[in-house]
């Protein structure tokens, strides 16, 4: 399926294994792509989001801080160590893999080839309680339905 990705698509991709590696994480989520699509500080789709990287990062730390307290465990101020690099293949989980083909299905709703990371973007928009990137964009404050509705008026 990747060779269907145009290269924002695939440098979000890029840039979510990056973050789940910066947080400790050994698979591949959908807040991870989320964070992968905010880097591309340019693009229409993160300008819809009306939040940045930065932002995003430190609502999925509260997040996490938030989980870990509910279970009894005080993260505050512990740090992380990043994974280090791996020749082997960092997997998706089963919502990361389930965002694939609802992008590209966006695709061929309207009617293009190749899948980019507005589209990518429209895909994470419908991910659901308790799928962790909606967990972070509700905690973003981020108007799911507006931002989608921007991002189809470009056509994407």
């Amino acid at each position: 399926m990747f060779e269907q990705f145009a290269a924002g698509a695939r440098t979000a991709v890029t840039h979510a294994l990056e973050e789940a590696r910066l947080r400790g994480d050994r698979r591949i989520s959908t807040e991870h792509l989320l964070l992968g699509v905010l880097h591309e500080t340019g693009s229409f789709a993160v300008q819809s989001l009306g939040t940045d990287l930065e932002a995003a990062r430190t609502a999925l730390d509260a997040l996490d801080r938030t989980a870990l307290a509910a279970i009894g465990i005080d993260a505050q101020g512990v740090e992380w160590p990043p994974i280090p690099a791996s020749r082997k293949h960092t997997p998706f989980t089963s919502g990361a893999r389930s965002v694939l083909p609802r992008a590209l299905a966006e695709v061929k709703k309207a009617g293009g080839r190749r899948i980019t990371s507005e589209h990518l973007l429209l895909a994470i928009l419908d991910c659901e309680r308790p799928d962790p990137a909606a967990e972070l964009m509700e905690q973003l404050g981020i108007d799911r339905a507006a931002v989608r509705e921007r991002i189809r008026q470009t056509g994407a």
